[in-house]
């Protein structure tokens, strides 16, 4: 029997010993254990914290990099458009002007043929005129031999001139 019942010394002792471990715990370790677990427990909420700013700052930062690049894209149609739109113009200008400028030659050269047609009537004209007189001057000049031919013409005309 002398084993089931534990010594009432042995007892008080363990008690003792217990209680003072207890205190001198209490008094020396709880307080820097519970200190670094506090520090430990800020410094998790602190990076926590900083990694929810983070993801925040991330998100912001890709919605910005998307606005940009929306921003982009409109400034780059725009300066498509403007550039299509500047081409357009040169293209129709050059257009206009070349259908002006070749409007200008039709009229020169139409004006030109005109005046090479007028001064070839001119110049066939003037040999017509200047046969008709060689040709005139020679039936003249044999009439003119005879002068009973003379007579006749001289007569023929003066009947003309009475007539008309």
């Amino acid at each position: 029997m002398d084993l089931l019942i534990p010594e009432v010394g042995l007892v008080i002792f363990q008690t003792i010993a217990f209680l003072l471990l207890m205190f001198l715990l209490a008094k020396f370790a709880w307080k820097p254990v519970l200190g670094a677990i506090k520090e430990r427990e800020n410094s998790i909420d602190e990076a926590l914290n900083k990694a929810e700013l983070a993801k925040q700052e991330m998100a912001r930062l890709t919605a910005q990099n998307e606005d940009l690049m929306k921003e982009a894209r409109a400034e780059r149609d725009r300066i498509l458009k403007e550039a299509k739109e500047l081409k357009d113009g040169i293209v129709g200008e050059a257009r206009k002007q070349a259908q002006t400028e070749g409007a200008k030659l039709i009229e020169k050269a139409r004006i030109e043929i005109e005046n090479q047609k007028k001064a070839a009537l001119a110049e066939v004209k003037g040999q017509v005129s200047a046969l008709s007189l060689e040709i005139a001057e020679r039936v003249l000049r044999s009439q003119l031999e005879d002068k009973s031919k003379q007579e006749a013409l001289v007569a023929n005309l003066l009947k003309d001139v009475e007539l008309n």
